[in-house]
């Protein structure tokens, strides 16, 4: 792959916790990683984003850094994140970390120190951290400083008895949010970026990369407007009440994704931010402008409840529209480690079926822009139901039962329907979530060739791919179907490829004048053409060339 491999690349996201324990303590790990490896590349991806492995206390479960040099030991050390760097470059793959810049844990030396004692009266520091993270005095009555909000509910200022004064967090109480108006933060987060590209990562994902300034006059967010569509949170959540205008995604935060560009540059390195906003197209587009700031940008727009044709191509056009006019790239994703598994989300009559997870995964891979697929995405896995007894996840735990948190999609990867856990572990302790029943029966290797299965599916479709460059950086238009029917086409300058996709569980024909002839090789079937009439199964998928198109 050019240095360009990320345009178009297919990445597999990897959450190390639940894809495989090597040494039997219920928690996965990265030798875990390094022994699956195998099975990601059978798949034809072309890179791996691995969700964070840092020393952390936790809370959230690694998105809380207490140390952004080291492995912490529940996943082993930094020798086997070398070996596991080695093996993903063996098999063909670009290894993608998650790197958490906005914010750290309360655990971190950083935010001990800034904690230790404010600055004096004459604005001279006590400590050379001491501004390091966000800290505001009282109001006089002793109330919070503004009107933020945190993602996981409540204020987002904590009070600090040691400094008597108040922090900010966006997240849990126990992440501070770090201080970027300060030049020696922004500094010491390239010196850990820096550290990484060193031992040879091939690209970073930048967790939460819009929260990465704050407004200094803390300014009170104003509401909502009504009917607002806040796509990173739930509508029960208060933090959906607000318009985010000072609290994240400030115009200061290009001037840095500049310099962070600059380093990545250096190493060849890739950076693919996650911006979560009210209106992210626009701040995607900015942030991927013609190769001045990160290269691409992961979108929560399909991550939303709401599938229909209409929705789809609505969200995907804001995206495209933005992008195409300062020349961005976009990244999509169908499912991830903070959302409802697609196979449930998208489920209309709540049952399962393996045709609607094979539309689904061939739609992502067919817009244009990069993939992510989640793990246990190429086995049709659904959302797991985790009892509030074994529940983990502190958002879940804060707002169950109306949401019950993140755990359901993230419980372990079932390697094998007949051992222990799932093969997940081969020790006798329990797993940190319990191994879903519903996905023993889809477990790798009762997939494993059969000609039939999802798994086989994905491998087919990726290898299909990968046969049509035009899929990778071609441009894309919609074509002009009537609900139920999502229909786009890809193309360049010699090559064009359509598509049609029908969204529901009835046989739907339509009229399609100059019919295309279907693809070379295609892994979609069931679609059957008579004269100009298309008649498309439930969720049936057809993609062909146009007639007198490559």
């Amino acid at each position: 792959m050019g240095t360009d491999w990320w345009r178009g690349a297919v990445i597999y996201q990897i959450y190390p916790r639940s894809f495989k324990d090597s040494n039997g303590d219920g928690i996965g790990d990265l030798p875990g990683i390094t022994a699956g490896l195998d099975h990601v590349a059978s798949l034809g991806v072309d890179a791996i984003w691995v969700s964070p492995f840092f020393r952390s206390p936790m809370k959230d479960f690694g998105y809380d850094v207490a140390d952004y040099r080291s492995v912490d030991p529940l996943f082993g050390t930094l020798e086997d994140f070398d070996a596991l760097l080695a093996r993903a470059h063996s098999l063909g793959l670009k290894v993608i970390i998650d790197q958490v810049l906005s914010h750290t844990s309360d655990q971190h030396a950083w935010f001990a120190e800034s904690r230790r004692a404010r600055p004096d009266a004459q604005g001279d520091a006590a400590n050379d951290k001491a501004d390091w993270y966000v800290w505001a005095n009282a109001k006089p009555d002793g109330s919070v400083p503004n009107n933020w909000l945190s993602v996981f509910g409540g204020s987002a200022w904590q009070w600090d008895s040691r400094r008597k004064q108040y922090y900010f967090h966006s997240f849990l109480a126990e992440q501070p949010d770090l201080n970027f108006h300060c030049e020696a933060v922004q500094e010491a987060l390239l010196a850990e970026v820096r550290f990484w590209c060193e031992r040879g990562v091939d690209g970073f994902r930048f967790d939460a990369c819009n929260h990465q300034f704050h407004d200094a006059l803390l300014r009170d967010n104003p509401p909502a407007d009504p009917g607002q569509n806040v796509s990173t949170v739930k509508a029960d959540n208060p933090y959906a009440m607000q318009r985010h205008l000072y609290d994240k995604s400030r115009p200061e935060n290009l001037a840095f994704l500049e310099r962070l560009r600059a380093l990545l540059d250096e190493y060849g390195a890739v950076g693919l931010g996650e911006v979560g906003d009210e209106d992210a197209p626009p701040l995607m587009a900015a942030y991927t402008e013609r190769g001045k700031r990160l290269h691409l940008a992961y979108s929560f727009a399909l991550l939303t409840d709401e599938h229909s044709a209409h929705h789809l191509r609505g969200q995907v056009k804001a995206l495209e529209d933005a992008m195409d006019r300062v020349d961005g790239w976009g990244c999509w994703a169908v499912s991830n480690h903070d959302s409802v598994r697609v196979a449930s989300r998208w489920n209309a009559n709540g049952s399962a079926d393996a045709r609607r997870d094979r539309l689904w995964l061939s739609l992502l891979v067919m817009l244009r822009g990069s993939a992510c697929i989640y793990q246990g995405e190429e086995l049709g896995l659904p959302e797991a139901e985790v009892p509030f007894e074994r529940l983990q996840d502190p958002y879940g735990r804060a707002f169950w039962p109306e949401f019950k948190g993140r755990d359901g999609a993230r419980t372990p990867l079932p390697w094998s329907a007949a051992a222990l856990h799932g093969g997940f572990s081969h020790g006798s302790a329990e797993p940190w979530l319990p191994v879903s029943p519903l996905h023993l029966p889809l477990a790798i290797d009762r997939q494993e060739g059969d000609p039939h299965s999802m798994l086989t599916f994905s491998r087919a479709l990726l290898r299909w791919r990968r046969r049509h460059p035009v899929l990778r950086e071609g441009a894309m238009r919609f074509i002009d179907l009537p609900e139920p029917l999502l229909g786009l086409e890809r193309f360049d300058g010699t090559h064009r490829l359509q598509a049609l996709f029908n969204l529901s569980d009835q046989k739907v024909t339509v009229e399609v004048p100059h019919m295309p002839i279907p693809a070379s090789g295609s892994p979609f079937f069931g679609a059957r053409v008579d004269d100009d009439r298309l008649h498309l199964p439930p969720y049936g998928v057809f993609v062909g060339a146009p007639i007198g198109a490559a």
